[in-house]
């Protein structure tokens, strides 16, 4: 099984997985055909199917072309709002593309219909694949779009918490910098935080993905799934595992950017109106 990482739009990431036996593919999150496409004839590969984590275009956008462009090809998610969606998949569901496993694991929150794939090969020594989508992130969780607090925590406890340690996590956009500088915030006194954040900082300034991390890493510096830890506790003021979560989540969304200065000349043609015509287009 090779994972092969693809930077899409702003800060996407959709993956192409390859049984490289038969040399048939999955694609995950195709939000760009043309580029999915280039990968798969540069591979020289077969796409089979597709699977979406949710709904949001920039995930699942590219369903419609892809089927279009692909006759037979399966669509596979848990929400009817999915574009060319062919099959509907629930909780802990199993899926078979030639020596590639994968389980469907349902983590409502984000949307109401969000649907993470942990996938393995039976017998290989390679640790599984977790495709998280936008529930976890490295150093991060989703937004509550669509849920609660108790949600993403039986999403990041239960579910993608319970998987083998090792498991690698591949998920839906590259956060990692502004993760961390909040995980920093919170555990200004993490060791790990700030070696993890001086090494994505470098990554980023190389442009190169921060993906896959460990699931074993996450549990050392992603904050949301660190909610027992007294440091989370003295930093929201809470001790229950939730409210510590959903009081994380609020400061998360609070936390600004660095205020760049607005360029002088888009502020005077701002002053000036010329970019009203635009404007009133949309």
């Amino acid at each position: 099984m090779k994972v092969k990482v693809i930077s899409v739009l702003e800060d996407n990431y959709m993956y192409l997985v390859i049984e490289e036996r038969t040399r048939d593919a999955i694609a995950v999150d195709a939000a760009v055909p043309k580029r999915l496409l280039e990968i798969v004839r540069k591979e020289d590969v077969v796409l089979r199917a597709i699977l979406t984590t949710h709904h949001h275009w920039d995930h699942a956008r590219g369903n419609e072309e892809l089927a279009r462009l692909c006759p037979g090809l399966r669509v596979y998610g848990a929400d009817e709002r999915i574009g060319a969606l062919t099959h509907k998949v629930t909780h802990d569901q199993e899926l078979t593309f030639g020596a590639i496993r994968v389980r469907c694991l349902f983590t409502p929150c984000h949307t109401s219909g969000h649907m993470c794939y942990f996938m393995w090969e039976d017998g290989s020594p390679d640790a599984p694949a977790l495709f998280s989508g936008d529930t976890l992130f490295v150093g991060g969780c989703g937004k509550f779009f669509e849920g609660t607090a108790e949600q993403m925590y039986t999403n990041l406890t239960q579910i993608l918490g319970a998987l083998p340690k090792e498991t690698k996590v591949f998920c839906g956009h590259e956060y990692t910098v502004r993760n961390l500088k909040f995980a920093l915030k919170v555990e200004p006194e993490n060791e790990i935080v700030k070696k993890k954040l001086a090494w994505a900082k470098q990554r980023d300034d190389e442009d190169l993905p921060t993906v896959p991390s460990t699931l074993q890493e996450e549990f050392l510096y992603n904050p949301f799934l660190r909610v027992t830890e007294e440091p989370l506790q003295k930093f929201t003021g809470k001790t229950d595992p939730v409210e510590v979560l959903r009081t994380l989540r609020t400061e998360k969304d609070n936390f600004k950017k660095p205020k760049e200065r607005p360029n002088p000349q888009a502020m005077l043609a701002f002053d000036w109106g010329l970019f009203s015509p635009f404007l009133e287009k949309k």
